[in-house]
């Protein structure tokens, strides 16, 4: 089961959408404008080991929604340079390295976990889901690795192939007032 992730009242300078303003506009997949950037949904996974923090943020710039999410650790993560977003001031934990979690193996293994088990978002210890998630459930002989799962980063529908996914992580949140639901990670 994905268990509760512990949410602390906390200031956090810089703030989380500050902090993705920066590093979006670097990424090939961003086609949106930074000054725009609106927070939409979120939800979380529970590290087993309790380390690391694992949230999925939905963001919407320009009109186009994306899927970024998001890894916190108490130290850098050896060998991930590359997928480092940037450093935050946690006002209860302290200094926080956030990664592009597709580059945290703590991330990818419960992304996985989450699929094959036909699991669900981690509770919150306070506060309210924006968002739940759903994963599809797969054949135990399911060999899956980090190539074969895929992370949709821009929900926009248009992202299904004709091959038939092993498995996918499915997200179901409220915007305006209606539901939306998105195919958000498939396993092949």
């Amino acid at each position: 089961m994905s268990g509760t992730a512990k949410i602390h009242e906390a200031d956090l300078k810089p703030g989380k959408l500050e902090l993705l303003a920066q590093w979006l506009p670097a990424q090939t997949w961003f086609k949106g404008d930074a000054d725009d950037l609106q927070r939409v949904a979120a939800f979380r996974f529970v590290d087993p080991d309790d380390e690391v923090g694992i949230e999925t943020l939905l963001v919407r710039s320009a009109g186009v929604l994306y899927q970024v999410p998001v890894t916190y650790r108490g130290e850098p993560l050896d060998d991930a340079d590359d997928y480092l977003i940037g450093t935050l001031d946690h006002s209860v934990l302290g200094k926080r390295w956030v990664y592009d979690a597709t580059g945290d193996p703590v991330y990818v293994a419960e992304l996985i976990r989450v699929m094959h088990e036909a699991d669900t978002e981690a509770d919150l210890s306070q506060g309210e889901k924006s968002m739940t998630v759903l994963g599809s459930g797969i054949t135990a002989v399911s060999n899956a690795a980090m190539e074969a799962a895929r992370l949709v980063r821009v929900l926009d529908g248009k992202h299904l192939h004709t091959a038939i996914p092993l498995g996918t992580l499915t997200g179901t949140w409220t915007e305006d007032g209606e539901e939306h639901s998105e195919i958000l990670a498939t396993i092949r």
